[in-house]
């Protein structure tokens, strides 16, 4: 069962001495009243992107900082005009698909980011590059089933939050790490809304996720890069 807009802020106002040091059910931080919506509460995009160094061409910007007014073309993808005009005779050395770009989720080190920072007015985001992006907020849901979604603004404008890993775990304790990818070159700005938490209720013997030693992004502040994957757990 979901809990309603009122019921969420019920849930952060109520101690419930089950709980470690008395806390709520809910924690939101920062919290803005004007955010609760029916039965959610919206997030915002933190100012800080990670991408996969493995995953952007020697050459290009993973992202370009935006201008307003100003107009843009393919070469401001790149660092200079030689490495344009490079693209221009060999594109298959900047194509993604090109497999020297590999990711490899068992191996930690494929994994390795570059961060970088949204600047107030506004970045630049490819079509080509995944991103991992955060939350503003910082939450803890105890008892309860979170789980994220863009809004519905977000998503008319062609921007996914995450890929398949939307779902949270009751015990859940941090900022949240997006999945970001976009279907064309979008501006993205730090602070805007970028999507909705909701929380269900559920039965059965809790396994609470902060307190379990096999969860691997326990505390997690700012984007997080994936653990790797065991291989005994790949067929």
């Amino acid at each position: 069962m979901q809990l309603t807009g009122p019921e969420i802020l019920r849930r952060m106002q109520q101690p419930n001495p089950n709980n470690q040091n008395n806390s709520p059910d809910i924690i939101i931080k920062p919290f803005d009243s004007k955010c609760l919506g029916s039965n959610s509460y919206d997030l915002h995009l933190g100012n800080t992107l990670g991408v996969y160094t493995t995953t952007v061409p020697y050459g290009m910007r993973p992202a370009i900082k935006y201008i307003p007014g100003r107009k843009y073309d393919m070469r401001d993808w790149f660092l200079n005009e030689d490495f344009y005009f490079d693209y221009l005779k060999n594109p298959q050395k900047y194509d993604i698909r090109n497999p020297q770009y590999l990711l490899n989720p068992c191996n930690q080190k494929s994994n390795e980011i570059t961060m970088f920072k949204i600047p107030t007015k506004g970045l630049i985001l490819s079509p080509n590059i995944g991103y991992l992006g955060t939350t503003l907020e910082y939450t803890e849901t105890h008892n309860l089933f979170p789980y994220i979604d863009g809004k519905s603004s977000v998503g008319r404008n062609f921007i996914s939050i995450h890929e398949t890993a939307g779902r949270g775990d009751d015990g859940f304790c941090g900022q949240w790490t997006l999945e970001i990818t976009v279907k064309y070159a979008t501006v993205v700005y730090p602070n805007m809304r970028i999507g909705q938490i909701y929380y269900e209720e559920f039965t059965g013997e809790r396994k609470p996720y902060n307190i379990n030693p096999n969860s691997h992004y326990r505390g997690q502040f700012g984007p997080t890069a994936a653990a790797p994957i065991p291989v005994e757990h790949i067929r």
